[in-house]
């Protein structure tokens, strides 16, 4: 009811002081009250900007900053932020199910040591880091060090990479400490970027999380169920069709103009 209500002030012009909050799962959500990334920051910068795709919760926004930092200060390259959410979430046109509450963020594999122009940008070229069923020529320590950067973070649920990346990961990780490992969940098509996915914020009491994935480090059976499936490839940025029915707050927060 407050999310109506939220919706309702800002449709006749008044504005809401609620604090940004999300609403539903990621693949039947929204968001309210959106941060947009910064299109070029400290260590990144957003691919495809006429899209309008960089927007999503403050933990999310602050995940990617934090991240990028951290990469930089260890020389590793800056990062290539690709689509997060809309302004209001909420399903996209085209390209994914998922980025609807604000809690999702794709990051490229490649990494870049001089700016890219606005046309690269614009179309901006991959890297495919799989081949088969390994890492391709391309893998690097900088990669491998920047998805465990990522899963240590604070706020972090899980990260869908390809499942031969999760593997060249669990043989190469050392020591008693693989907690982080457990976070990397098996998913075709994440050859040439990584999608992280934050926790519900505390405050957010109409946020659906996901079941909790098993304990371990996800280095077993499970990751080797994957590795004989046929590889599947990345689907095409198709048309997007929604399944899943949307919480009534979503439907009320997107009709606003």
């Amino acid at each position: 009811m407050r999310f109506l209500l939220a919706a309702l002030l800002i449709s006749v012009g008044i504005s809401s002081a609620q604090a940004a909050e999300v609403i539903g799962s990621a693949a039947a959500g929204c968001v309210v009250d959106a941060q947009q990334l910064s299109l070029d920051g400290t260590g990144y910068q957003v691919l495809r900007p006429s899209r309008n795709r960089s927007w999503g919760h403050p933990v999310t926004v602050g995940f990617v900053q934090s991240l990028a930092a951290a990469a930089q200060a260890e020389g590793g390259g800056g990062l290539l932020i690709a689509d997060m959410a809309r302004p209001k979430g909420g399903p996209m046109p085209s390209g994914h199910a998922s980025h609807q509450n604000g809690l999702d963020v794709d990051i490229w594999f490649r990494l870049v040591q001089h700016p890219l122009t606005m046309a690269e940008l614009e179309s901006p070229k991959p890297i495919q880091m799989v081949q088969g069923n390994g890492v391709s020529d391309s893998w690097t320590s900088a990669q491998a060090r920047l998805i465990e950067l990522a899963a240590r973070a604070p706020g972090v649920d899980r990260i869908f990479v390809n499942p031969a990346i999760k593997q060249t990961l669990c043989v190469a990780a050392t020591g008693s400490d693989r907690g982080w490992l457990g976070k990397l969940r098996p998913w075709w098509g994440h050859d040439e970027h990584f999608h992280v996915r934050m926790s519900c914020p505390a405050e957010s009491l109409d946020c659906e999380a996901q079941k909790p994935f098993p304990e371990g480090d996800g280095c077993g059976g499970e990751l080797e169920s994957w590795l004989t499936k046929p590889t599947s490839p990345a689907p095409p940025d198709r048309p997007h069709v929604q399944t899943r029915q949307l919480p009534e707050a979503c439907v009320a927060l997107l009709k606003v103009k």
